[in-house]
């Protein structure tokens, strides 16, 4: 035992002399952590700093689960300081109650009846009970004829597990819901999977190291629930099943590190359409090919922004209207690169603000952009 303990301490000693009192190697060099080393840059180029978008705008993804109890006249001067027309909430049924979504339009109804569209949500986990579809099919009917004006489907329905077996999302029971939606005229919402990093190992090649680090529970495996390409090909498989039907494929599909593969699908599907919520730094980091591709399909893509925080918006302008070269985002856990502006012609940002949404989205009050 004697000898173990002294060879303990001998190697104790041998590292830290080797590393030196404060962490340093022996050649009295200091270490850091890469996820520390963050300096700001020295770069001096034209800034322009934007808190207001060139025109009014219309947010398609956007989720406000109080609504039914929130000022909505404090939210609403908020979203004038953006130039924001329109929010979309997603979340017009909270975590699913009837209850909710009364809630949220008779609030939206009584304060601000032009300046909101609610989204209604269904219930993939009663999918195994007696009658889902058919009581699934009557609800989106009767949230319609309340005011709901889309349908959102979350990501964790896409990747659902009820009673040990995953439910895809392109399971039959689920085409009704997909063909009343088409037939009712309203488009629907969905997020299926994460960014393909999630699915992927865990080490000095994962883009999203430092996220998947400090938001441990992010990461997945191709039986956590299913593999990252299996989950999109049963997303894609829907819009196929169902082209009378809307689809907005939410956050570029995931495949704003890809915008030539993304222009495939949008040339396949003529009934997807995306938005760029939470994907704004994709964007960002490829200034040529990201004003290429949202020049080519600019019918096809719409504004997005998904969490709420209006300070975080101006990075958005900030890519869509400059020129400006190498600026942060504003998560570095998202993106440790430096970003471009896109400097988007006027009629390209127009569509992508608010025209794309209006032919979209039923019910939005085209008022609000009259002369534009």
């Amino acid at each position: 035992m004697k000898k173990i303990t002294c060879a303990l301490c001998l190697l104790s000693f041998i590292i830290f002399n080797c590393q030196g009192q404060n962490g340093t190697e022996n050649t009295g060099e200091p270490r850091m952590d890469w996820e520390k080393y963050d300096p700001p840059s020295t770069l001096i180029v034209p800034e322009h700093q934007v808190t207001r978008a060139r025109y009014p705008f219309i947010d398609v993804h956007n989720h406000q689960f109080n609504m039914p109890n929130q000022d909505l006249d404090d939210l609403v001067e908020e979203m004038d300081k953006l130039n924001m027309a329109v929010m979309v909430n997603l979340s017009g049924r909270g975590r699913g109650s009837e209850e909710h979504l009364k809630g949220s339009l008779d609030n939206v109804n009584k304060t601000a009846p032009n300046r909101f569209i609610v989204f209604t949500n269904i219930d993939i986990q009663s999918i195994n009970e007696k009658g889902w579809t058919e009581r699934t099919v009557k609800q989106i009917e009767s949230d319609v004829k309340l005011g709901a004006n889309g349908l959102k489907i979350y990501k964790s329905q896409t990747m659902a597990v009820v009673n040990g077996q995953r439910v895809t999302i392109d399971d039959p029971r689920i085409d009704p819901v997909w063909a009343k939606c088409g037939e009712l005229g309203i488009p629907v919402l969905i997020h299926s999977a994460d960014p393909k990093p999630f699915w992927s190992p865990h080490d000095e090649n994962n883009e999203r190291w430092l996220e998947l680090k400090l938001r441990s529970r992010r990461k997945r495996s191709d039986t956590d629930p299913a593999p990252w390409e299996t989950i999109i090909a049963e997303q894609h498989d829907i819009f196929k099943k169902h082209p009378g039907t809307t689809f907005i494929n939410a956050h570029l599909g995931w495949y704003g590190n890809d915008l030539g593969k993304l222009g495939e699908l949008m040339d396949r599907y003529p009934n997807m359409y995306s938005e760029i919520g939470a994907v704004i730094a994709e964007l960002g980091r490829q200034p040529r090919m990201a004003k290429k591709f949202l020049t080519t399909y600019q019918d096809r893509v719409m504004f997005g922004k998904d969490y709420w925080n209006p300070e975080e918006y101006h990075t958005y302008f900030r890519v869509l209207e400059t020129a400006d070269e190498y600026f942060p985002y504003y998560k570095r856990y998202h993106a440790f690169w430096k970003m471009y502006g896109l400097d988007l012609e006027d009629e390209v940002l127009k569509k992508l603000y608010f025209k794309n949404a209006l032919k979209v989205i039923p019910n939005i009050d085209a008022s609000l952009f009259e002369g534009l």
